[in-house]
Parts: structure tokens; sequence; C-alpha cells
């Protein structure tokens, strides 16, 4: 068969750990047989990043401005363990922070639905998709560590030269001081997107907040989503029959656990972080949910929600035998081609990614499944494959359909 040809390159950028394992077998088993694979590849394993000073993910970043699709392995956001394991030169930040503040979008996550795999929450029905900002909070932080007593102060200096200076505490002793940040500019870029993508998918949008105690910082955030909304998309919004509405996020939590699902939950970064791993794993897995980073330009970048796997990687260095689940990393593969297909007008690609993850569903639907899918799986006899043995019953699925 001959292959898909592609005319615009994919940005790839290659990970860490399993995944990265993963990442090479996807590609020899399941992509490169089937399509002239066009990428422009960017090493982000953290060794790379460190060699460069971490100049490659900001290289990355902007590659993926250019080309317009990206897709991204799953990396590591190194902590002070580390920092000693690579011999790192500093801490670098998460490589996923860094290319969401470059490129100011606003990241979906959904849930991967598969027959004989029930959520845990049983009246879960429909998928729940995780509308998470992309850019500031704690992923743009500053951070000191407080050496003994003293004052510690939050001043802002404007560009005329005056002041605005608030006490944060006073302190008696040793502790720590974060300073975080957001823009009105990237709130509204998230709102909007928020906003289009409910209508693109006629689902209704809850957003939630902490306002009652951040009552300037959580309630900035609160107002410029209402506003945008009132001036913008209420009309849109009752003419598509959807609604949008704003709660705490503690009663959004409480909510959602009560819902069927089928709909749109936008959250601040790190609300976005915790309850999209939280919503993945309610649903049956944390590798089976898609993440995907859109623009306001209408750049795309695809990455799987979870992280490396370290685990197994390390049981894979020594020669063990692993059972990962690979499908929400061949979901960005199938998200990034999709979206290329769109874009270049190529339908055989288009089509190429629908088929491959019909064809990951009905392999696991059939009842060959990795380990941690087989735990969670209502198959009586289910055949639990290895790594490998997982993606080639993929591909001969693929073949078959």
């Amino acid at each position: 068969m001959e292959k898909i040809r592609m005319t615009t390159p994919l940005v790839e950028m290659d990970g860490d750990e399993m995944t990265r394992i993963l990442w090479q077998m996807i590609k020899d088993e399941l992509l490169l047989p089937y399509i002239d694979l066009k990428t422009e590849y960017y090493d982000l394993g953290l060794k790379h990043r460190n060699e460069t000073d971490d100049q490659v993910t900001l290289d990355s970043a902007e590659a993926t401005k250019k080309y317009g699709v990206a897709v991204k392995c799953a990396t590591i956001t190194p902590n002070a363990a580390r920092v000693k394991e690579y011999d790192l030169k500093e801490m670098w930040k998460s490589p996923n922070g860094t290319i969401r503040a470059a490129l100011d979008g606003t990241v979906f996550r959904a849930p991967i639905l598969i027959k004989g795999i029930m959520p845990y929450v049983h009246n879960w029905s429909k998928p729940i998709t995780i509308a998470r900002h992309a850019y500031g909070d704690v992923y743009k932080n500053v951070e000191i560590k407080v050496p003994g007593a003293g004052r510690a102060e939050l001043v802002f200096t404007g560009a005329d030269g005056r002041e605005i200076r608030e006490t944060i505490h006073e302190f008696a002793g040793p502790g720590i001081i974060q300073g975080i940040h957001n823009t009105d500019q990237s709130i509204a870029s998230f709102a909007k997107a928020c906003f289009n993508y409910a209508l693109d998918t006629k689902q209704d949008l809850w957003f939630a907040t902490k306002d009652t105690i951040s009552k300037k910082y959580d309630h900035n955030f609160k107002d410029i989503f209402q506003e945008i909304y009132d001036t913008q998309y209420k009309e849109k919004f009752e003419s598509a029959g959807i609604e949008y509405f704003y709660t705490l996020i503690d009663d959004a939590v409480a909510r959602v656990i009560r819902s069927e699902g089928g709909f749109i939950w936008a959250c601040k970064n790190y609300d976005g972080d915790v309850m999209s791993d939280m919503v993945a794993t309610a649903y049956g897995d944390l590798s089976m949910m898609t993440s995907v980073l859109v623009s306001p330009s209408g750049v795309y970048e695809y990455e799987a929600a979870h992280g490396t796997v370290q685990r197994h990687y390390y049981k894979y260095l020594k020669g063990e035998e692993t059972s990962t689940n690979s499908i929400a990393t061949i979901f960005a593969w199938t998200g990034a081609l999709r979206k290329r297909g769109e874009l270049d007008g190529i339908a055989e690609l288009t089509a190429f990614a629908d088929k491959l993850e019909r064809a990951c569903v009905k392999t696991v639907e059939d009842g060959r499944m990795t380990k941690s899918l087989s735990l969670i799986s209502t198959c009586e006899n289910p055949v639990i494959l290895n790594s490998l043995e997982f993606i080639q019953a993929i591909r001969a699925t693929f073949d078959a359909l």
C-alpha cells in the first residue's frame, strides 16, 4: 500500500522515560508503515534540555507557531531529586508550562471512553472535558526561602514610577514566599477559547474559582469571563441552547460528582492540572485522557495528559517486562495528524487518524489490553499484553478494519 504523503511537517517533541520508549514503538509500528511522516524534531528529554539550557523547549514552541500543529511526548518536570539524578545545571521549569506560556493557549482534556471500562462515578455516562488555563499562576511563580525574621512585601512599580505596596507577612523566623501572576489578556484568551469550544461542541460551560477568598486575583478571572460572555457570547449560547454559569470551585466539585457528565469544566491552571487527573482516573485510568493546547491564533499542540511512567521505565532499564498503556500517547499522534490533515486538506491523513483511534478502542473492547486496563475492565478473561505486544495488537486490529 502506498504511504500517505504529508505536505507540511508536524512539530515533534520527544520526551522522557517510559513514554519516550513507547513514542518510538508507536512510530515504528503504527505510523511509519502507513505514512510518509514529516516532522520537525525536538528532543525535550531532560538531558538535552539541560545541555541546551532549556533553549530547545523555547525553540519547539516557536516551531509550533510556525507550522501550526505539534505533538508532544510526556516530559519530566524536575524536582530536587531529579536535579541530583540527572546532574542538572538548575531545576528547570515545566516544559509544558514554558510551551503553554509561549502559545498563550487553553488546554482541553477529555476521557477516552471504552465499553467495559466503567467510570468509578457510576452516574458519569458522558465525557467531562476539562478546559485548563495554560498560562501563569504557580507555573510561572517566583519563590523565596525566607532565612529568618523580617518583612515580606508585594511591590508593583508602574511605568510612571508610582508604587503599589502591600505587606505580605511579618516573619518572626524562617519561612517561604511565593509570588504568582496572570494577565488580563491571557485570561481573556482563555475565556474566548472556552466559549468558542463550547459552541463548537454544543456543550454547557462551567467556570469555577475561589473568588470568595481570593477577592482580587480569582475575582478578576470571574469578572473577565462574565464581561466577555455578556458582550460577545450570550446570544450565541442562547441560540445554541447551551448554558454558561460561574460557581465556586468547591461547589463545582460537588456538582460534577452528582452530574451525568457531558459538559466543559473550565479551571484555572493548577485547578485544571489536578482536576483533569481526577476526572481521568475516575473515568477509569489516567492513561485514557486526551489533551490538546489551543492558542488564540489557532495553533494546536497535542499530548497525553499523564506523566512519563517512571516506575515502568526503571523496570525497563533492568530488562524486566512492562505492560504500559500507550493509548493516550497514540491519541496525541492521531489528534495531531487529524488536525494536520484538516489544515492541509489531506482527507487520507484525517481518515487514518480516525481509523487508528477506532483500532485502539476495538482492541481493548475485544479483550486485548495492558495490565492496568485489565484491572478496571469488566471483560471476563482479558488477554494481558506487554507494552510492545499491545501496540502490535492495535496494528493487527487496524489492518483488519
